[in-house]
């Protein structure tokens, strides 16, 4: 096979991601065989709904993804669903739906059959029932990884939070060196592969202004040290930046990516710059996980108002890579 499938679980059932898929399909040619592990009916019952029937193909396959795999048909791995359950919103058998959508999908990867894995956008509330910070955390647990992070990828600008679903009230506590200088290698490591560049990545202090009444602020103890064994290392890292100004025009164009120290200290500016123009990619699996940057957003549902980018643009960063 020239080209390795794409394996897609497609998420919270009533959510956007088959409106947002559909209209993918029809917007980009994919050369990568789709594979998609949901409810059958679900999903025909979706397509229906979209009147995207008569223009897509649907064809059973096996639970390992293997047989007659092709890129002119969208090719199905069915999850069995009480369909009515979902729309009575029962959130336990919707959670035990998606975690065996999961199941197949890790099952599939660790044979490494393909590398390139995408999730549907899901209700990490109750999906992961405080077990885990996010969908991140769950997948990297599934395959050993303790050593991950989040990078929202555009390709004239990155961010990427040390924390990500922390509570704020808990992020100081979880910034320490090691866990900065390893985001760093990480990010490093996925441009060098990706684009066979070196990164300049900007690391935000956590403080306003990098600065703090306090006697030992984050910002001396433990951002500086940081970034000067970095450069130890040859990495081209900078900062501490105050991430009032970082991201201003003529400060982050210098920059491939922004390291932040919370989630919304650097996805606040970043989608407000960008939009739906970007993807979450996780670093440090030993295969590419991408998913649309946005949740599930189930006061869309059934408008047919969602904005597809997002996934057109996981979709083409698997097909190239």
């Amino acid at each position: 096979m020239k080209f390795k499938p794409i394996l897609i679980v497609a998420g919270q059932p009533k959510s956007i991601f088959f409106e947002i898929f559909f209209k993918s399909i029809r917007k980009k040619k994919i050369k990568s065989p789709i594979i998609i592990i949901s409810s059958l009916k679900l999903l025909t019952s979706e397509m229906k709904r979209l009147n995207f029937k008569k223009k897509i193909k649907l064809q059973n396959i096996d639970s390992l993804g293997r047989n007659k795999i092709n890129n002119t048909n969208i090719n199905l791995i069915n999850v069995n669903l009480n369909y009515s359950k979902v729309k009575n919103i029962n959130m336990k058998y919707t959670n035990s739906y998606l975690y065996n959508c999961f199941d197949i999908a890790f099952k599939i990867l660790k044979t490494g059959y393909t590398d390139k894995f995408i999730n549907g956008p899901i209700n990490k509330t109750s999906f992961l029932n405080k077990k885990f910070l996010g969908i991140t955390e769950f997948i990297s647990k599934k395959f050993n990884v303790k050593n991950n992070a989040m990078l929202i990828y555009n390709k004239n600008l990155s961010v990427c939070p040390l924390t990500t679903h922390q509570p704020i009230k808990t992020v100081s506590n979880k910034i320490n060196k090691k866990k900065i200088l390893q985001k760093i290698v990480l990010i490093n490591n996925f441009y060098l592969k990706l684009n066979k560049i070196k990164p300049k990545i900007a690391v935000t202090g956590l403080n306003p202004h990098c600065e703090s009444i306090l006697k030992n602020s984050e910002e001396k103890k433990i951002i500086i040290p940081s970034l000067k064994a970095a450069k130890k290392l040859g990495l081209s890292v900078y900062g501490p930046f105050s991430a009032d100004t970082i991201f201003q025009r003529e400060n982050c164009r210098n920059f491939n990516v922004i390291l932040g120290m919370y989630h919304d200290q650097v996805l606040g500016p970043f989608k407000t710059k960008f939009e739906y123009d970007a993807i979450n990619v996780t670093l440090g699996l030993p295969f590419f996980r991408v998913t649309p940057d946005h949740g599930p957003n189930e006061k869309m549902y059934k408008k047919n108002k969602s904005n597809p980018q997002s996934i057109i643009n996981a979709l083409e960063f698997l097909d190239k890579n």
